[in-house]
């Protein structure tokens, strides 16, 4: 096997898939990329068992062949080469040669044959989804899943497919972010599916915007999704993920308008001198106004006050100050509408001009 390429080239691909590779393994070729020529085209293959990326690209001078080269070892040599270097990679026996200008390095390689491969997808579902729209749905929802939860099914995302939409929801029990966007086509039978938290960072890191269109496939265990240079496959949680259509408040009809930067702003001074434990903040409303005060142990306390585009009058919620913040870092309307019932209800956070990102969050007793 040999090959030539840009050092810039062959670091994207690099860089996409070596992440995927565990620095701690119980098998030592899990540490490899399996790494193959075939037609001028090399693929590069990263898998914890859990997740797989195989990054694809064209290369120049290509001798067809197949081994495994050590990950992290192979990026980190690229990445420390000069811009602009034409990096030649060959393989004699069991070595691997990596060369470039006056440098060259050589590392131990493992068979091919020794290393995994994740079964075939069986695709029960597939559907297209514009690469921005799918990037704005995991960034607008993911910072809501459950850590290391032992309601296991939580550290995750859910992907609900259903009519002509997909939906991206997690939730952590305190709070729960719901984000969809309109599909082209009509999905044959409704789907939920549970992406483990790896598999939704490493598709986060994936995903570059633009126009380009994905398609998801969904198999019975595999979510995978298809762009033309990559292809990532991550297993899925076994688990029901709860009702989150239970979750979200009815009849909070008492809306509070407000500028979402002035209110992230307020919320991040006021939680300066909020309890450290708990991170409350009491937030207060009435007509044309909303107050925001925090204390802590030592007595001290902290006010904001802010105008707001409401009729609603003396009712008074405790929330986590860092749940609030999260929600409206990803909500991206200059307006947003707090929708709230009383003391005791969560409270629903939403763009003033649309409800197609909505965020829930739970009341706390101060």
């Amino acid at each position: 096997m040999r090959f030539s390429l840009q050092r810039e080239v062959l670091l994207k691909p690099l860089a996409q898939v070596v992440n995927v590779v565990e620095r701690r393994q119980t098998l030592p070729v899990l540490a490899n990329l399996l790494t193959q020529v075939n037609d001028g085209q090399l693929s590069l293959t990263g898998t914890d068992l859990e997740v797989e990326m195989v990054s694809r690209s064209a290369v120049d001078e290509a001798q067809d062949g197949e081994t495994t080269i050590p990950a992290r070892k192979l990026f980190d040599i690229v990445r420390a080469l000069p811009d602009g270097s034409k990096v030649t990679v060959s393989q004699s026996g069991d070595k691997i040669t990596v060369q470039a200008g006056r440098s060259r390095f050589t590392l131990a390689s493992l068979p091919a044959n020794d290393f995994p491969s994740i079964d075939e997808v069986e695709a029960t579902e597939r559907v297209s989804v514009p690469e921005a729209a799918l990037k704005e749905l995991i960034e607008r929802t993911a910072f809501a899943m459950a850590q290391q939860d032992v309601r296991y099914y939580l550290n995750g995302l859910l992907f609900d497919l259903a009519d002509r939409r997909l939906r991206c929801v997690a939730t952590d029990g305190h709070r729960l972010a719901l984000c969809e966007t309109a599909l082209d086509a009509t999905v044959q039978t409704k789907r939920q599916i549970i992406v483990p938290r790896k598999g939704v960072q490493e598709l986060q890191r994936l995903l570059e915007g633009g126009d380009r269109e994905l398609v998801l496939e969904m198999g019975r265990n595999h979510l995978r999704v298809k762009r033309d240079d990559v292809t990532f496959t991550s297993k899925l949680i076994d688990g029901r993920f709860p009702d989150y259509e239970a979750v979200i408040p009815i009849g909070a009809d008492r809306e509070v308008k407000v500028d979402r930067e002035a209110l992230r702003a307020s919320l991040q001074r006021a939680a300066i001198l909020s309890n450290e434990k708990y991170r409350g903040v009491r937030i207060e409303v009435s007509p044309d106004l909303l107050k925001i005060n925090a204390h802590n142990p030592e007595q001290e306390e902290a006010q904001e006050e802010l105008e707001a585009d409401t009729k609603v009058d003396a009712l008074a919620v405790g929330f986590n100050v860092n749940y609030l913040l999260d929600a409206l870092t990803a909500l991206r309307d200059e307006h947003v509408v707090l929708q709230l019932r009383d003391a005791n209800s969560s409270a629903l956070v939403r763009e003033a001009g649309s409800e197609r990102c909505r965020h829930v969050v739970m009341p706390l007793r101060l």
